[in-house]
């Protein structure tokens, strides 16, 4: 069996060390990121009556600081906006129901109206 140089040791030692910082580097281009190189489909709008409270969400294209967390879709309860806005994993949370993600913005109307227990849905001062 030869003998190992020191030459072919560290030549072993740089090529190991090429292949795995090239998997590093190539490693998050493999898994893009949500929303950027596929964005998830706007949820459609709705008005509806849900348990005596009007509920409407529909999409938005103004640039106010709503449009940032709410995805580009707002929501009110008797024409009241309720801050909402998008997970990174396509779930939905509002102001009211905060730790209770739900699937679409409707849901999340329906959660709020369920909690407020039917006291009005105040304005929320956002920064």
């Amino acid at each position: 069996m030869p003998d190992i140089t020191r030459r072919r040791a560290l030549t072993a030692t740089a090529a190991l060390a090429a292949t795995a910082g090239v998997t590093v580097f190539a490693a998050p281009a493999a898994a893009p990121a949500v929303g950027h190189d596929h964005p998830v489909p706007m949820p459609r709008a709705f008005d509806e009556v849900y348990r005596g409270r009007r509920i409407q969400g529909r999409p938005t294209s103004g640039g106010d600081h709503h449009h940032e967390h709410g995805g580009g879709y707002e929501v009110l309860v008797d024409g009241v906006r309720l801050h909402v806005m998008r997970n990174a994993d396509g779930t939905w949370i509002s102001v009211v129901s905060h730790y209770a993600p739900v699937p679409t913005p409707r849901a999340a109307a329906r959660t709020a109206v369920d909690e407020l227990q039917g006291a009005p849905l105040l304005p929320f001062p956002a920064n």
